[in-house]
């Protein structure tokens, strides 16, 4: 994809932007690295806010090209200016992601925003039996997007619709819902989506591993509206699987159909987009180095 827009990647470490927004004719592109529980919508907000005072602006248009889940990492990319208008046409970019699955338990978010609803049985779970079911996966398919997403249903959003449960049942979103009802999901409308290759990377039938544990960086504050279980005490089939895959394709919804095709659940633990088109994590800057682009008074940052 030919993109004239100035890219600011680590090439553009230690530099600064100008002052001026007419310097970048055709708009700035910025991946960043997306931080764990941090909304794609909180980037942005950090990084037009500094936007708007490095460029003497009082509006700005700034947006993303493809969001993340709250407690998926990595690349982001954050179009400024007249480059918001690449972001349609980088979303339709291929992806690649690392998604760490665990095995014998589901979600009603089938990641970890919500505590297990449900264990399953993890007897058909092996390296062996998760790389025989793997081709089955690839190719031109339909899937079915996770109830907790932004699909709509008759007009109103999937996610309305699955915490409209926790209220009839006087829940809390934090609260176990063993009675969650999956099947509501079935309502939506199938998407059309590719899935280019996978690849298992390793397997672990006792737990994360700790060297693929996720970890909160220190120097960020993370969303405190974003929940985050600790399911490690359950020692559960684990493994890290990498996905190329086309827009639209919900990793969250290949995790539970992965654990469907074993005989099991299963649930997302860990997921970090490496790749969206031509930009990865190795290019991509972190929240701080993306900050760093603009000149801000220290007084006003």
């Amino acid at each position: 994809m030919d993109i004239r827009a100035v890219i600011t990647d680590r090439t553009f470490i230690g530099k600064h932007l100008s002052d001026s927004i007419e310097d970048y004719p055709e708009g700035l592109v910025i991946p960043v690295n997306k931080p764990w529980r941090w909304t794609s919508a909180d980037v942005i907000r950090k990084i037009k806010w500094l936007a708007c005072k490095n460029f003497h602006k009082k509006n700005l248009k700034v947006g993303h090209a493809g969001t993340l889940d709250p407690l998926a990492t990595g690349v982001l990319l954050v179009c400024i200016g007249k480059a918001t208008r690449l972001a349609e046409s980088l979303q339709k970019e291929g992806k690649e992601y690392l998604a760490g699955i665990t095995f014998g338990a589901t979600t009603p978010s089938y990641d970890l925003e919500k505590p297990v609803d449900r264990t399953w049985p993890i007897d058909g779970v092996s390296e062996e039996s998760l790389r025989a079911v793997l081709g089955q996966f690839i190719g031109e398919q339909e899937q079915i997007a996770p109830l907790f997403s932004a699909k709509s249903i008759d007009g109103i959003r999937a996610y309305e619709l699955a915490r409209h449960q926790y209220i009839e049942a006087g829940k809390a979103k934090t609260d176990v819902m063993e009675d969650f009802d999956h099947s509501v999901a079935d309502m939506l409308s199938r998407q059309k989506i590719n899935i280019y290759g996978m690849e298992l990377l390793s397997y672990s039938p006792c737990g994360i591993p700790e060297e693929e544990t996720v970890r909160e960086d220190p120097s960020l504050r993370p969303n405190p509206r974003i929940n985050v279980e600790d399911n490690s005490a359950l020692g559960l089939p684990h493994a890290m699987i990498r996905v190329a895959c086309s827009k639209g394709t919900y990793i969250r919804a290949l995790a539970r159909d992965l654990g469907e095709a074993v005989g099991s659940g299963a649930h997302l633990d860990s997921l970090c987009r490496t790749r969206s088109g031509g930009f990865t994590t190795e290019s991509s800057l972190s929240v701080e180095e993306a900050c760093s682009l603009f000149i801000v008074p220290e007084r006003q940052y």
